[in-house]
């Protein structure tokens, strides 16, 4: 089987969250599997730059997209993932080479809508530029939503044989796109209505990825359900719920050979659940290098995206009682500027118990994961979440809001029966987060039984196996439903 991942970012080449993860990490598993995965992304300033270190080469060839009135061209890199799988990439000084890959802490970039829809066909004229026909095309968010829509109305005779899959990673981003930019895509006025590409009155690439592609699926099966809804569908639950019968949840894994305590490069010290004399060590020197006391204070890590979906305004609010509490707080991550700089504030106001580093750091991602004895992650609502997997890996005791993806994947502990994997808010609100922390920091000093939930997390396998064969078994039956 052919599977080309369609997506504007992946690990190892560029990150910003969770997506780049999934879509690095399913090519190298599918690899592995003995199919043949190709992933294909825009050449970003960040990518060129590295592009030695990644074996990332120009390919003598060059492609021309239409966009609007205008002919973009771009010009077809190649280097290849870690287990050997090909990577794609087409470069377009225009649109990539920027610091960033959406947008800056000011907001998104204004020509987001030409950048995509220039990417989404232009994967499509990469494939007959490179004469690859791939069986499925995964596409991943509305950054890529544009490809089965121009699949079925303008490149079906080039493609006959593929079918797509779309996967909603966090339907809160739907790339919403004034009437005016309708003419961008080039799919004509008629397309401009509530079957195809219209959304009040603008234009909507993940509403158009969704009524188009054949398979749809998200990232838990939680949220598949949710988002079903008022309450998370964000305007498109009806949408959604025409095609329920094509879509599907499934959970997200991690890459256990990277994110690891037993063989993890980036941490001080290795440590199992079965001697964690490591996670120790691990603490004290994440304690030191951050300039927070080196002491038995229960450590809370924080490591996400800077926004109001992760429940931040709640940590904000509690903050003071937090750390009267005992507690010390590391915080690793960026986005809105609003919540990067009252962060900085609280740092100001709680020296020496709080840290806050603004960026994207990976080693210091993973020591935070490996020195923190609690992890935080009060989301208002999360799709799939990947941090929540990597510190139950870590054995850092969640403390989640209780929906989506983290609802699948933690369950609230039972000192009585000595099971759970954490502790889940049930509501959105202050009271509630200091209620579910206290809960943890509690247990925290009774030394058997934070021994007990410790390794209780570190016991879960949240391997990709059994969702790399579901995502197979989806690819099989949308290549049923266009023969």
């Amino acid at each position: 089987m052919k599977i080309l991942i369609a997506s504007s970012e992946a690990v190892p080449f560029v990150k910003t969250g969770g997506l780049a993860d999934v879509a690095g990490v399913l090519a190298n598993e599918y690899k592995k599997m003995g199919l043949q995965p190709a992933v294909i992304l825009p050449l970003y300033r960040e990518i060129k730059k590295a592009a030695s270190s990644f074996n990332i080469k120009p390919l003598n060839k060059e492609i021309a997209v239409r966009v609007g009135n205008d002919i973009e061209k771009g010009i077809l890199w190649k280097g290849t993932t870690s287990e050997g799988a090909d990577a794609y990439f087409i470069e377009n000084e225009k649109y990539y080479d920027r610091d960033e890959l959406y947008c800056t802490p000011e907001g998104d970039y204004p020509d987001n809508a030409a950048r995509f829809i220039f990417f989404s066909r232009g994967t499509l004229e990469a494939l007959k530029a490179l004469n690859l026909r791939p069986d499925i095309i995964h596409c991943n968010d509305w950054q890529t939503a544009l490809i089965p829509v121009y699949l079925k109305k303008i490149y079906r005779n080039d493609f006959p044989k593929t079918a797509t899959l779309l996967t909603i990673h966090n339907l809160g981003y739907q790339g919403i796109f004034p009437k005016t930019d309708m003419p961008l895509t080039g799919l004509g006025w008629e397309m401009f209505n509530m079957n195809a590409l219209e959304f009040y009155g603008k234009i909507n690439f993940l509403k158009a990825g969704i009524i188009f592609s054949d398979i749809i699926t998200t990232v838990s099966r939680t949220y598949a359900q949710e988002i079903l809804t008022p309450e998370h569908g964000f305007g498109l639950e009806g949408v959604l719920r025409e095609r329920k019968d094509d879509l599907y949840g499934i959970i997200n894994g991690i890459d256990l050979d990277y994110w690891g305590p037993l063989k993890d490069k980036f941490i001080p010290a290795n440590y199992s659940s079965k001697d964690l004399s490591g996670k120790a060590i691990c603490k004290r020197s994440l304690q030191a290098e951050l300039g927070l006391p080196v002491n038995s204070s229960p450590l809370i890590g924080l490591v996400s995206r800077l926004s109001s979906q992760k429940g931040l305004d709640l940590v904000i609010e509690s903050m003071e009682e937090i750390l009267r509490s005992g507690a010390q707080i590391a915080v690793l991550g960026k986005g809105d500027e609003f919540f990067q700089n009252a962060l900085l504030e609280c740092r100001k106001k709680y020296p020496g118990h709080l840290s806050v580093t603004i960026g994207f750091e990976e080693a210091l991602g993973h020591k935070i994961y490996a020195g923190s004895d609690i992890f935080l992650m009060p989301s208002m609502y999360e799709p799939c979440g990947l941090g929540q997997l990597i510190a139950l890996r870590y054995g850092a005791v969640p403390v989640v809001r209780k929906t989506g993806g983290l609802a699948d994947t933690v369950s609230e502990y039972s000192p009585s029966e000595g099971k759970g994997t954490g502790f889940l808010l049930k509501s959105h609100s202050s009271e509630e987060l200091m209620k579910k922390l206290q809960k943890a920091i509690e247990l925290y000093y009774d030394k058997k039984e934070w021994d007990k939930i410790v390794k209780n997390t570190m016991a879960q396998d949240f391997s990709w196996g059994k969702s790399t064969e579901k995502y197979v078994s989806l690819y099989k039956k949308a290549l049923k439903a266009i023969t």
